[in-house]
């Protein structure tokens, strides 16, 4: 099979999933559900994704991280963190969703692997061959830090303010706490 052809199969799988969490919570829905939906037989889930989770990070990768990744290694982090929430927002039915699954799998679970792989990926390009400031301070660290801060905004953000909080000010939020320390912050506020 063609990527092209993957790519379409996966699109179909993840449209079938997205739809069928408008009627039911995502940790109640079977691959057979999916597939059935998708028009397709339950051995072609299994030849594209190992379970409904990896088709959720496929979901987060192809909405909202391959979008920025150009954008990041710009250098135009603002920009990439506008558009990645401006592309949950376009589907935040879903991710409001996936923030309510309960179970062994959570979307922070989902979303912290997806977005610290794609922040890893960025800085061991970035730093190869390069020696740290801090020798604690490696890849992986800063990769899990800023992961989880993102992860903290955006999910924070879909349970309470999409629809309130426009993504350009979510942004700018994100972006103020980057930049600045604690003791910034605390004089600042």
């Amino acid at each position: 099979m063609t990527q092209q052809g993957k790519n379409a199969i996966d699109m179909v799988l993840a449209e079938s999933l997205i739809e069928l969490s408008t009627k039911k919570p995502i940790e109640k829905i079977t691959i057979k559900e999916i597939t059935d939906k998708a028009g397709v037989i339950r051995p072609t889930f299994y030849n594209h994704f190992q379970d409904k989770y990896e088709l959720i990070e496929w979901i987060i990768n192809h909405e909202l991280l391959e979008p920025i990744r150009p954008l990041i290694d710009a250098g135009m982090v603002f920009e990439a963190i506008v558009l990645m929430l401006t592309n949950v927002s376009a589907n935040v039915t879903f991710y409001k969703k996936a923030l309510r699954m309960e179970g062994p799998v959570t979307l922070n679970d989902i979303a912290m692997k997806a977005v610290y792989e794609l922040f890893l990926g960025i800085l061991n390009e970035k730093s190869s061959g390069k020696k740290p400031k801090y020798k604690w301070l490696t890849p992986e660290v800063v990769s899990t830090y800023y992961a989880q801060l993102l992860c903290f905004i955006t999910e924070g953000w879909i349970s309470q303010g999409v629809g309130e909080i426009e993504p350009r000010e979510m942004a700018e939020a994100f972006m103020y706490l980057i930049s600045r320390s604690m003791e910034d912050v605390l004089k600042e506020l």
